[in-house]
C-alpha cells in the first residue's frame, strides 16, 4: 500500500441507532486500496454496527457510504446482492454449514452464482484451502475442525470469489495466543499475495497491532483516534489511552505471548 493509493471505502457523516439509542455519530472514514484498517474499541462502542453498515446489512440514519465507487445506500436489494459478490466476509465463528464438508462449503457460492464451470471448482477450492494452511481438509466436516481451523476455512470461503474488499468480524476471538498469532500471519500473507483491501473489527489489541496499517478507535460511537499502530500506542487522548493500556495490562498479566511490543516488532517486521 502506498500513500497515494486509491480510496475504495469512503464514509462521511455516518450516524446510526436503534430506536431512541444513538450508536454512531458523525463517523468519517477512508480506506485505501491494499490497506488493512482495524476498527477497535470497548464493548458497545459501535464497531459491529459500523461493520454491518459497511457491508449493507443495516442502513444508516444519516451519512453516506461509498464502496468501490458505489453508493451503498442507493442500491436496491437486487443490486446490493450483486454488489456483494465483490466483497468477502469472515464471520466471527466461521459460519460454515455443518451439514456440508469444508470443500462443499467453499464450493457453494461458486455453484450458486455459476461464476466458473463445475470442472474448475475443485481446483479453486483446493487452492484456497492451501492458501490458508488447510491443504487436505476438503473432505472434513466443520465439527471435525478445531476453532482456529474453522476460522481459516471461513477465510478460504470468503476468498473463493476473489473479493476486492475483505471484512472480518473478530477473527481471533476465542483462539489461544499461538493459534491467533498463526491466523494473523495468514491474514498478512493473503494481503501480501493478493493486495486485498481489508477492514477488521476486533477487540484483540495484539492482533490489531500486528496486522494493521492503520487503526481506528471508536469510543461511545465516535472516532476518538486514528493512525498507525505506533501512533495509537502513543495517543494522549485519555479514553484511548485507558482502553489501550487496559488491554495491554490484561495481556501482560495473562502471560500473552502476543503482547504488543514483541508482536509488533516481530511479526510485522516479517511482512
Amino acid at each position: 500500500m502506498t500513500a497515494g493509493a486509491e480510496t475504495v471505502i469512503h464514509v462521511r457523516g455516518l450516524a446510526a441507532g436503534y430506536g431512541s439509542r444513538q450508536v454512531l455519530t458523525g463517523v468519517d472514514l477512508a480506506v485505501r486500496r491494499g490497506e488493512i484498517l482495524t476498527i477497535m474499541g470497548p464493548s458497545g462502542c459501535g464497531k459491529t454496527t459500523l461493520l454491518k453498515l459497511l457491508i449493507g446489512l443495516e442502513r444508516p440514519v444519516a451519512g453516506t457510504i461509498h464502496l468501490l465507487g458505489e453508493a451503498i445506500g442507493a442500491l436496491d436489494e437486487d443490486r446490493l446482492a450483486r454488489f456483494r459478490r465483490r466483497i468477502g466476509m469472515c464471520f466471527q465463528f466461521g459460519a460454515l454449514l455443518n451439514s456440508l464438508t469444508v470443500g462443499e462449503n467453499l464450493a457453494l457460492p461458486l455453484r450458486e452464482l455459476r461464476v466458473v464451470p463445475e470442472s474448475v471448482i475443485a481446483m479453486i477450492v483446493g487452492a484456497r484451502l492451501a492458501q490458508v494452511g488447510l491443504h487436505g481438509s476438503a473432505e472434513n466436516l466443520p465439527n471435525e475442525l478445531s476453532g482456529g481451523m474453522r476460522k481459516r476455512a471461513g477465510l478460504a470461503r470468503a476468498l473463493v470469489l476473489d473479493p476486492e474488499l475483505l471484512f472480518f468480524d473478530e477473527p481471533t476471538s476465542g483462539l489461544d495466543p499461538v493459534t491467533a498469532a498463526g491466523l494473523d500471519r495468514t491474514i498478512l500473507d493473503v494481503r501480501r499475495r493478493g493486495g486485498t483491501t481489508m477492514v477488521v473489527v476486533t477487540h484483540d489489541l495484539a492482533s490489531a497491532f500486528t496486522i494493521s496499517d492503520r487503526i481506528v478507535v471508536l469510543i461511545d460511537g465516535a472516532i476518538r483516534a486514528e493512525g498507525s499502530p505506533r501512533e495509537i500506542e502513543q495517543c494522549r487522548d485519555p479514553a484511548v489511552a485507558a482502553f489501550v493500556g487496559r488491554r495491554a495490562a490484561a495481556a501482560a498479566t495473562g502471560g500473552d505471548a502476543r503482547f504488543v511490543a514483541a508482536h509488533f516488532d516481530g511479526v510485522r517486521g516479517a511482512q
